[in-house]
């Protein structure tokens, strides 16, 4: 194996130890501030009762084939191959490593999270969804955390390299957009209570700043490592 393959490998193995750790860390503060809250929280239903009432008021054939075609837009049968292009593209045709890095990272992080969570509180979803329903638990929203992980770290990604402030902006401002509507479209469907979304959003947003932050400290210390000169006594093995 050369040097450069074992620091490739030394970088792939910091990088699923930090992620871990920083997972761990970031699910027990989470698990204990909620757990903490929970009898302060016994009026989360009446609000989400309260917002399905409001939500309902605006329910008709249209919005309901509008609504169902946006969720699709965080359902595993979209994110998936998203997430896939985004690292061939990266990794293959841009040449751009830790971008595709971050891409897996943050999709196979959130998602053990997301699944995490969701064992941890074990909320029911409300019934009666309003067209079919919705697997698993309710609280807090994959979808949510998803459309902010994903389509966050693409505005990221736009952000580090769009340099036309213009365009930027023309990209990032639709995509904060179709958050909000992802989120939306859950509750509009009776798949997820208002404060499983909230929740999703918050969850979403802390892990994407927290693995950005992690994954870019490992990127410059990778860097780092690279730039330093082989021992003669390594090069001859």
């Amino acid at each position: 194996m050369t040097i450069r393959q074992k620091r490739f490998w030394k970088g792939a193995g910091m990088v699923s130890a930090e992620m871990l750790g920083a997972m761990a860390v970031f699910t027990c503060a989470l698990a204990g501030l909620v757990f903490w809250l929970r009898p302060y929280m016994r009026c989360h239903k009446k609000v989400d009762l309260k917002i399905f009432d409001i939500v309902k008021a605006h329910t008709n054939e249209k919005n309901t084939q509008i609504m169902s075609a946006i969720t699709l837009l965080a359902k595993h049968q979209f994110l998936i191959p998203a997430n896939l292009s985004l690292i061939y593209y990266f990794l293959f045709l841009r040449k751009r490593t830790w971008f595709s890095i971050r891409v897996a990272a943050i999709a196979l992080s959130s998602l053990g999270l997301m699944f995490l969570l969701k064992y941890l509180f074990k909320r029911k979803r409300p019934q009666p969804p309003l067209l079919r329903a919705a697997k698993g638990m309710s609280f807090p929203s994959g979808h949510a955390i998803f459309s902010v992980t994903f389509y966050g770290l693409l505005i990221y990604i736009i952000s580090q390299t769009q340099k036309n402030k213009a365009l930027k902006w023309s990209l990032i401002i639709p995509l904060l957009l179709l958050i909000q509507l992802i989120g939306y479209s859950r509750v509009y469907l009776r798949v997820h209570y208002a404060s499983d979304v909230v929740v999703g959003y918050i969850v979403g947003a802390s892990w994407l700043l927290i693995s950005l932050d992690v994954l870019k400290r490992i990127e410059d210390y990778n860097k780092m490592q690279n730039k330093l000169p082989i021992a003669p006594a390594l090069i001859s093995h």
